[in-house]
């Protein structure tokens, strides 16, 4: 269980509604992982308008179903930032990762 998962918000001005739906099924999931979380980064790949990229992590697998997230890489941490899940999964989950 080692699959990390991304889900695209589109353009960051509009991506609310994707989030706030991301913070409520991320709330609803009965038992999950400690070690549960969701990453958030703003990322361009060259257009004029930047996107919101949520990863979920191996342990909120059942919430990236939910919200019909991709599966993908462990993403790099730089620049991203905790949306959802304990600060102790920072260092859980990029054991590699020097400061912040």
């Amino acid at each position: 269980m080692d699959s990390w998962s991304l889900l695209n918000l589109g353009d960051a001005t509009l991506a609310m509604a994707g989030l706030e739906r991301v913070e409520g099924l991320f709330g609803a999931a009965p038992g999950m992982d400690p070690e549960a979380a969701v990453f958030i980064r703003h990322e361009s790949e060259g257009g004029l308008h930047c996107e919101l990229k949520a990863y979920f992590s191996p342990g909120a697998r059942a919430v990236a179903e939910a919200a019909g997230a991709e599966f993908c890489a462990r993403p790099a941490p730089e620049g991203l930032s905790l949306l959802l899940g304990p600060e102790s999964a920072w260092p859980a989950l990029f054991p590699d990762r020097r400061g912040r």
